[in-house]
């Protein structure tokens, strides 16, 4: 479902946060030496490769130490990187593409949409 959907969106309207990146990056340096490390690092290149990058602004900067501490306050952290990616997909006015949408949805103001159903009313 979620590569279909993907497919079918315009790249230029997809884009890749840096920490998703290198969250991606340390769990493939996880894996053994494999033929399915192999093909995940493959699929990886491509999508590195394809698609536009979220950088790592000021912006995203002020805007994950908001989160953070706002998650805190409410005693309900997130791991620092997703925090670092829900700050990419606000500042970029994004809709953020997980199949952990119970995790990120602690995140005010997060759109949060998951590929991997068939169903589109569940985005």
């Amino acid at each position: 479902m979620a590569i279909q959907r993907l497919r079918a969106a315009r790249r230029r309207d997809v884009l890749l946060p840096q920490p998703v990146l290198a969250e991606v990056a340390y769990g493939l340096a996880r894996m053994p030496v494999s033929r399915a490390r192999r093909t995940l690092q493959e699929r990886f290149s491509w999508f590195a490769r394809e698609l536009p990058r979220a950088d790592w602004s000021d912006e995203v900067s002020a805007r994950f130490g908001w989160i953070k501490a706002e998650l805190e306050r409410r005693g309900a952290r997130l791991e620092d990187f997703d925090v670092a990616i829900a700050a990419h997909a606000l500042v970029h006015d994004a809709t953020l593409v997980t199949s952990n949408r119970k995790h990120m949805q602690r995140v005010p103001g997060l759109a949060i949409a998951d590929w991997t159903t068939g169903n589109p009313a569940a985005d």
